[in-house]
Order: structure tokens, then sequence, then C-alpha cells
């Protein structure tokens, strides 16, 4: 994949969660609610402070995180579809 975010954005690639619930009923496409899971794909080298000083990035490609029900602005690269987020969108990394 060609695409590198800038600054502290990352790119995401949601996780699919469970086509079943825990009792075995199917859950049809259109009850799904999108993931809030998924792996990131690529990161910005991070922010700048007023004095230009970098600010690493906490996280790094491979890692799994959770985000926002809202979070990022959908993508589709290299006919996949992605997130662009900033740093500041993910609540943590599992």
């Amino acid at each position: 994949m060609a695409f590198t975010p800038l600054h502290d954005r990352v790119l995401v690639r949601r996780i699919e969660g469970d086509e079943k619930t825990t009792g075995g009923l199917i859950i049809p496409d259109s009850a799904k609610e999108k993931p809030a899971e998924g792996e990131i794909v690529s990161v910005g080298e991070g922010a700048r402070k007023d004095s230009g000083e970098l600010i690493a990035m906490s996280v790094k490609a491979g890692d799994k995180v959770l985000f926002g029900k809202w979070s990022g602005t959908e993508v589709k690269i290299d006919g996949e579809e992605l997130l662009i987020m900033k740093e500041s969108d993910i609540l943590g990394i599992m």
C-alpha cells in the first residue's frame, strides 16, 4: 500500500464483529453496528509542538485499538475500506 498518513493521523482497518450472538442467533447485516475496533495499518510521523519538536506517536502499525463510534473518515484505498483518524480519536490499545 502506497499511503502514509501525515502528522498525527493513523490508517485503521476495521475488525469485523461476531456474526452470531452468544445464544447462537445470527445477526443480520441490517442490525449490525459498525465495529469500533480495528488494526493500525500505518501511522504518520507525529504531531509537532509550537517549538517544532516532534511528539512521537503512541501507536504503531499492527496495534489493535478501540476508537469512538463516529471517529475517522472512511476512505477506499486499493479497493479496501479503511479509516483515517487522528491519534487522539483512539481510546486505547488492546
